[in-house]
């Protein structure tokens, strides 16, 4: 017999409800599911109903294979959707894809209810010729770099690399993989969704610095608390990160920028965050001074589009043909040749230390 009738016996004298399946012992087997309701049963006629089963198999994946842990057994519920076993079960015959930022999941049953999945990035759901890998330690490696060979110093950034597929994990692989790309992002999640995530605002995050950090404590002035919407901002886009921030300034006040709408809630400032927010607080604390430039009004809408591109990462996607672009490079140079004196000053003035 298999294991899961075995266990599907044991357990029924303490009696076995769910996803629909219904299992008691008193003297006799009483089996109900949606579609067959049988009492009186011997040991072996509940064994030849539980045999191939879906509801039974389903009960056992979900109690003995699947991992325990809450919001890891949650997210692979939630992968499957909550379709009644029958609707569920032919959709993972089929396979049934679902994507978590930039990964594409797909989960398909294997054998008797057993689960297997299939990870990739979100741009090659359906290639073939891909780099295959089955160790989920090698999703630390793959998160490290753009495919542009840059350091990804923020995991959560829409920048994984592609060319790469994990075809065939066990749900406890599939969970360190996914921890692998995206750290702590199915744990936030699932605490998120129970109302439980515990937020660190920006005042409680920065009272913690310490050392050369401990400055960015000494920038918090200004109505409105300004500097902090800067750098949320500057850094907390949805350009520039999956996630959604939550955090605010404190408990009892919310910055007014808005805090996106990506798949993962951001519960506290990250460490790049406080990277930038030191550097900005040295930059804000200089005295501004005036500088006298002259520029057309086709030069000075150029340099705010430099700026644009630049800021929202788009400067890769400005054509060399297209010089309409104020971004275009020849146009840039263009600018630099026309404004730019042989020390690098724009309009020959010369930056006052």
């Amino acid at each position: 017999m298999t294991a899961y009738v075995d266990a599907l016996v044991e357990t029924a004298p303490d009696g076995v409800s769910f996803d629909g399946l219904t299992v008691e012992f008193d003297g006799a087997y009483t089996y109900r599911t949606p579609e067959v309701e049988l009492t009186g049963l011997s040991e072996p006629e509940l064994r030849e109903l539980a045999t191939g089963s879906p509801h039974v198999t389903n009960w056992y994946f979900w109690h003995a294979v699947a991992p325990q842990k809450d919001d890891r057994w949650a997210f692979l519920r939630w992968l499957e959707g909550d379709d009644p076993v029958p609707e569920r079960y032919d959709r993972l015959e089929a396979g049934r894809s679902t994507e978590w930022g930039q990964l594409h999941i797909t989960v398909r049953l294997d054998g008797d209810g057993d689960r297997r999945y299939r990870l990739s990035h979100v741009d090659d759901a359906g290639a073939d010729a891909l780099e295959r890998y089955d160790d989920p330690l090698d999703a630390r490696e793959l998160a490290t770099y753009a495919d542009d060979g840059d350091y990804r110093p923020l995991k959560t950034a829409p920048t994984l690399r592609t060319g790469w597929v994990f075809p065939d994990l066990g749900p406890e692989e599939l969970i360190e993989t996914v921890d692998f790309f995206y750290p702590a992002t199915i744990t936030n999640w699932h605490q998120e969704r129970r109302g439980e995530l515990d937020v660190s605002h920006w005042r409680e995050t920065m009272a913690r610095q310490t050392g050369m950090y401990g400055v960015i404590e000494t920038w918090d002035r200004g109505e409105g608390h300004e500097h902090v919407e800067w750098v949320a901002e500057s850094c907390c886009r949805d350009s520039q990160c999956l996630k959604r921030r939550v955090w605010q300034y404190d408990d009892e006040t919310d910055l007014g920028t808005p805090g996106g709408d990506g798949p993962f809630p951001c519960r506290e400032p990250c460490s790049l965050v406080v990277t930038a927010a030191r550097r900005f607080t040295k930059l804000d604390a200089e005295q501004a001074q005036t500088y006298e430039f002259e520029l057309t009004p086709s030069e000075k809408e150029q340099l705010e589009a430099l700026v644009d591109a630049v800021a929202d990462g788009e400067v890769d996607g400005v054509r060399d043909a297209d010089l309409s672009d104020g971004a275009n490079r020849f146009r840039a140079r263009f600018l630099r040749a026309r404004r730019f004196d042989d020390e690098g000053n724009l309009s020959g003035q010369p930056t006052e230390k």
